[in-house]
């Protein structure tokens, strides 16, 4: 049963205009010209040859402007084409004289002046038409009567019906005369489809259409397709890139009415949707509903992710083109917000899933990206913690060049870049001396090196040493009396004073996880604990090999009364299982930097023969691996799932010496934001969101 059009209105588009069209009957193409010109036709289509522009040998006449309408072709009255109508105004171009013509032809003025001043004009004009697959050109033969000839002026029009056209399809359009005077005339259309014309009873093509409607219901977004049972129709899903080509999402051939729902997740303001019933030649209906949906617009920030892909090189990957501006910004480990290195470094246009080179020397792990949208911060993120570790206590430097080799050189602070030396009362302005010093001894990092100026990170640690070195001094006796307490107590004492040590075991399955695995360590270590993975320590893995660095970390975290922490994924449960069964991976199975495979072999031993308890904690990731997983043998020790039980997580990390609740519930706090978007990354890495109805769409960005 058909859909009622109003329907395909609300559904498709808001407020489309419904044009009706005028009707022409019969398959010969026409002419006709306004008032006081004729016109004629040739018959049949012409060659397309412009040729090169020639001088005029007095007044011409030539093409002004283009028209177009669109009408329809009927050879019956349900079964039309769209056609274009091309409306053609011309004028007289007036005849150029060269400097001295006049004199060169004095001496025959008086003959020209028996001649009449105006006489008619005849010209060919040639319309040439393109649209893909097809390609047409016309002769029309046009005459002017002398009292209508003014040079300069408009003469009158001549219309031409028609080009038939595939509905949806771009049209190009040409104008000249033969011979050309000058630079022929074009124009391109974006022909409507069956949506914006009044055509659904005289074109076919448009009877199977499947009729679609957009609707939201809570959380979900429904595509509701009503059609016939019988009706069998094609249905894709896509990102809509003004940068690139369309990136397909989810495609599927459909029979009958469905109904599919979207997730408002999934929502973002390039996703379109397209139509079509399976024939020949269909048309293809397309519409874009979510362009100006905020949830879409806020949905594209969360998944957009910025990416390391050399220590000098970047991408922002997001699914949808973005007008933004990125900026390098310096992070400090105390906190506070990410200072802008403008200037001296300049801001960056985005272009998304586009590789962006860095203006830097060195990479550092307080540099930051920042990227924004009329001035308001969209997303940040330190893409070189991963690779270098935790913030540092560094300054940073700047060394401005001004006119005439002018230099001076400051600090930056959270309250501005403080110069150096200064007499103010801040910490930069505190080791100005120093820092100078380290500056011209070359103990700073080099970051950036350009006509403006330079950056420099400066390590801090030795002068907080040295500033407290009086106070450590003053309190000798009461520290060593307390040390002497605490010696009692060995393995709380060190605890306490340097922080539990926690050895993080995991398997690299891929670059997502390893990701991952990376974000979790550098936001333990910001926390009371001292972190060691193998992600950064790659020189002594290789050096030592996996099985001896892993003995050697194990050793000394045990005997500080550490914890070894096994990060659970599916391929540790597969290489667990296989010690299990008795089949050990050959060496180098798993790659050389491999500790986990390597660990088997003793931590085995320590489960099975009751050490585990006390001295291990399992964990795994929510969405990645359930904990049903886990093999039983390692179920004698406490296993998490992250971040939904990272209370309980830290607070086994912490052992008996654990923080305050309040203290513990704002590090998971911390820790849970800076896993999420590691964790989205890897989550999105193995498949694209599930839609209803068992169909799960999968596309790549990049």
């Amino acid at each position: 049963m058909p859909v009622p059009w109003f329907l395909l209105s609300l559904a498709l588009g808001r407020n489309p205009v419904v044009v009706s069209l005028e009707r022409l009957v019969g398959p010969e193409d026409a002419a006709r010209c306004s008032s006081g010109l004729s016109c004629h036709l040739w018959d049949g289509d012409v060659l397309c040859l412009p040729g090169n522009i020639v001088s005029t040998p007095g007044p011409v006449l030539v093409p002004r402007h283009l028209q177009t309408e669109l009408v329809l072709r009927c050879h019956q009255e349900t079964d039309c084409d769209l056609c274009v109508r091309v409306v053609v105004h011309l004028a007289v171009h007036e005849q150029w004289e060269e400097p001295g013509e006049e004199k060169q032809f004095e001496g025959a003025a008086d003959l020209e002046l028996e001649e009449p001043r105006n006489a008619s004009l005849q010209a060919q004009v040639v319309l040439s038409f393109q649209a893909y697959p097809v390609a047409r050109c016309v002769l029309l033969e046009v005459q002017v009567p002398a009292a209508l000839v003014q040079p300069g002026q408009s003469v009158g029009s001549v219309v031409f019906d028609c080009f038939e056209a595939a509905l949806g399809a771009e049209v190009r359009i040409w104008s000249y005369t033969q011979p050309r005077y000058q630079k022929e005339l074009n124009l391109t259309k974006q022909l409507p489809d069956c949506r914006g014309l009044e055509v659904r009873d005289s074109i076919q093509s448009c009877w199977a259409l499947p009729w679609l409607n957009v609707s939201t219901d809570g959380d979900n977004v429904h595509l509701v397709l009503a059609v016939s049972e019988e009706q069998h129709y094609g249905l894709l899903l896509y990102w809509n890139q003004v940068q690139g080509p369309p990136k397909p999402w989810w495609h599927k051939n459909l029979t009958g009415p469905q109904t599919i729902t979207l997730n408002h997740t999934d929502l973002v303001p390039c996703l379109c949707i397209q139509v079509w019933p399976l024939t020949p030649d269909s048309v293809r209906t397309s519409i874009c509903p979510f362009k100006e949906d905020p949830r879409a617009h806020r949905n594209l920030w969360r998944v957009a992710r910025l990416r390391l892909l050399s220590p000098r090189t970047w991408r922002l990957d997001a699914p949808c083109s973005l007008s933004a501006e990125a900026v390098l910004c310096w992070q400090t480990p105390g906190g506070g917000p990410c200072q802008p290195l403008v200037p001296p470094l300049p801001q960056e246009n985005v272009t998304v899933n586009k590789a962006h080179e860095f203006p830097l020397l060195k990479g550092h792990p307080n540099l930051c990206v920042q990227v924004s949208i009329w001035e308001k911060l969209k997303l940040q993120e330190c893409l070189w913690a991963d690779s270098l570790g935790p913030l540092k206590d560094d300054m940073l430097l700047v060394d401005i060049r001004g006119p005439q080799d002018n230099r001076s050189l400051c600090a930056l602070e959270p309250s501005g870049c403080t110069p150096l030396p200064s007499r103010v009362s801040t910490r930069a302005a505190h080791f100005g001396e120093q820092l100078i010093q380290d500056l011209q001894s070359g103990l700073c990092l080099q970051l950036w090196n350009g006509d403006l100026g330079a950056l420099w990170a400066c390590p801090m640690d030795k002068y907080i040493h040295k500033r407290w070195a009086l106070v450590w001094l003053a309190c000798l006796l009461f520290t060593a009396a307390l040390i002497l307490f605490l010696l009692c107590k060995k393995d709380r004492v060190k605890v306490a004073a340097r922080g539990r040590a926690a050895l993080l075991l995991y398997s690299a399955d891929d670059v997502g996880f390893e990701r991952l695995v990376g974000a979790l360590a550098s936001a333990l270590s910001q926390l009371s604990l001292r972190v060691a993975v193998d992600l950064w320590s790659r020189r002594e893995l290789s050096a030592q090999g996996p099985l001896a660095w892993f003995h050697a970390q194990r050793r000394q975290t045990l005997q500080e009364g550490g914890v070894v922490v096994l990060l659970f994924s599916p391929g540790a449960v597969a290489a667990c299982r296989e010690w299990l069964q008795g089949g050990a991976a050959a060496p180098g199975a798993h790659g050389p930097h491999d500790a986990f495979a390597a660990s088997l072999s003793c931590v085995l031993p320590d489960f099975s023969q009751g050490r585990a308890p006390g001295s291990y904690v399992g964990a795994c990731f929510d969405r990645l691996l359930h904990l049903d997983a886990v093999p039983d043998l390692f179920r004698t020790v406490p296993v998490f799932s992250l971040p939904s039980q990272l209370l309980d997580f830290l607070g086994a990390l912490q052992g008996p010496s654990a923080s305050h609740p309040g203290l513990l519930q704002g590090w998971a706090e911390q820790v849970s934001q800076a896993l999420q978007p590691a964790l989205d990354s890897c989550f999105q890495s193995l498949g694209a969101p599930e839609l209803s109805r068992g169909m799960e769409p999968g596309g790549d960005w990049t």
